[in-house]
């Protein structure tokens, strides 16, 4: 599977390890049946503008991006076997370990990118 990093617009990294998921299969197992997500790790998955947290064993962090890398919505700590809203206009959905966007200062309305 193809990884990237993820950064703000300003250059700040938020992850170095972002798995890139664009298959079917990708999408759907996400990262169900992982034990933990290390710190500096995340998944990007495209399309996206909804994500479920069944059969996962940590909670996430969740920013959903429009087609320019803005963020629409983002989810803080989302708790296993929980269920995100619909995200309209979202085309993506950046999932990381939880406390990882508060710490790198993101939130709705900030810029990010695969790089």
């Amino acid at each position: 599977m193809e990884v990237r990093r993820l950064q703000t617009a300003e250059g700040v990294e938020v992850a170095d390890h972002v798995e890139l998921a664009r298959s079917l299969w990708h999408r759907t197992v996400g990262l169900m049946g992982r034990s933990e997500l290390p710190a500096g790790h995340g998944l990007a998955i495209t399309p996206c503008n909804s994500i479920h947290m069944f059969f996962m064993r940590f909670p996430l962090d969740v920013a959903f991006l429009d087609r320019d890398g803005q963020v629409l919505r983002a989810y803080h700590g989302i708790r296993p076997w929980r269920v995100s809203r619909v995200v309209r206009r979202a085309r993506s959905a950046i999932e990381l370990p939880a406390g990882t966007l508060a710490a790198a200062g993101v939130g709705e309305g900030s810029a990010l990118r695969l790089v």
